[in-house]
């Protein structure tokens, strides 16, 4: 695809979290050969990643990282893929694709190759419809349209600021899931976009994920995970439910289902267990405080309600154990972060 066709190519960018070579990269050649790639390289910053041939991106290691945040490089998740969330904050374009180095083009019912990237554009610059659930789900795309009975005063919709994309193959399951449903795939291509309703959380995926970074870009911490954390596997949910309630906040919409990609790769779930076993347990509790929280509702620029949810964090999960606290502080370090590199603009 030559770079003039490729929609928004000079306002998105790619990021893509790694400890390897990124051969997967030859496969999305066709679709991701006209964007700018943003790589966070994980692990040791003295392994030379190989990166291949026309591709236009920028690398960033561990020593990058602290160089760039200074004492607030501690906020940025090390050995874990939460570390993608560094890439978001360097970013300049205004739209921000991220994926997974074990994540390859499906293709759909026909056997035509998946552009997902064009698919979480479409649902982006389309409407959301938090406020009232369509039955025929994606309303704006064609050959569909509102049902009877819809409002005709919400039928503008609103502004779409997360595309949640699903996956063939392996599911994205928790370790319990997985140890139970070892050789499940997933098989079902179900032809569907919809907007989740507004007050209604959902398990965000952070394998293949788009977002707005004007309309939510700050809300989009992956928080504390990885070496020296007491957790791991929840830096996307985490993420997830933050973005969301502040998405209802704002009165913009969240969309999940398509695009589908192929995810190659089990991860072993005896570590995920370990990894996740804390999270499993504090989740009963997180969930209630998310569904419950409210922010100030005079506010609306996303830094300061995040940093706002960033207290009431501390205060209404820091009985749980003392990494809710420390988590806190990492969301106010993250904005601090996210303004230092991406200042005001004067009026």
């Amino acid at each position: 695809m030559a770079t003039s066709q490729a929609p928004l190519h000079d306002q998105l960018d790619i990021v893509i979290p790694t400890i390897r070579d990124l051969g997967f990269l030859e496969q999305w050649r066709p679709f991701f050969q006209p964007y700018h790639l943003i790589i966070i390289q994980d692990g040791d910053p003295l392994r030379k990643i190989t990166v291949p041939e026309g591709f236009d991106y920028e690398l960033y290691t561990r020593t990058d990282i602290e160089r760039i945040l200074g004492d607030k490089a501690w906020a940025i998740s090390f050995k874990d893929s939460a570390c993608r969330c560094f890439g978001f904050m360097v970013s300049k374009k205004r739209y921000i694709f991220t994926i997974d180095d074990d994540c390859f083009v499906a293709k759909d019912p026909a056997g035509k190759d998946i552009n997902v990237l064009q698919q979480h554009i479409q649902n982006m610059l389309n409407p959301a419809t938090p406020f009232f659930f369509n039955t025929l789900y994606d309303p704006y795309r064609e050959g569909a349209d509102f049902v009877r009975g819809y409002p005709f005063s919400l039928r503008e919709g609103v502004s779409t600021a997360i595309s949640h994309g699903l996956w063939l193959n392996i599911p994205d399951y928790d370790a319990p899931t997985q140890m139970v449903k070892p050789r499940e795939r997933n098989t079902r291509y179900v032809d569907a976009v919809m907007t989740v309703p507004k007050g209604t959380l959902y398990p965000m995926c952070g394998m293949n994920l788009a977002f707005d970074r004007e309309l939510i870009g700050p809300a989009l911490y992956f928080g504390l995970m990885g070496e020296g954390q007491p957790i791991g596997r929840y830096d996307d949910m985490w993420a997830g439910w933050c973005s969301k309630v502040i998405c209802d906040h704002l009165g913009v919409g969240v969309k999940t289902g398509l695009p589908y990609l192929w995810h190659s790769k089990a991860s072993n779930p005896f570590v995920n267990l370990r990894k996740e076993y804390k999270g499993i347990f504090w989740q009963e509790e997180m969930i209630p405080f998310f569904q419950a929280v409210t922010l100030n509702k005079e506010t609306t620029n996303v830094s300061e309600l995040y940093l706002e949810l960033a207290e009431k964090v501390r205060k209404g999960l820091g009985h749980i154990d003392p990494y809710f606290t420390k988590l806190a502080d990492g969301m106010i370090a993250w904005i601090q972060g996210w303004q230092q590199l991406n200042p005001p603009t004067k009026a």
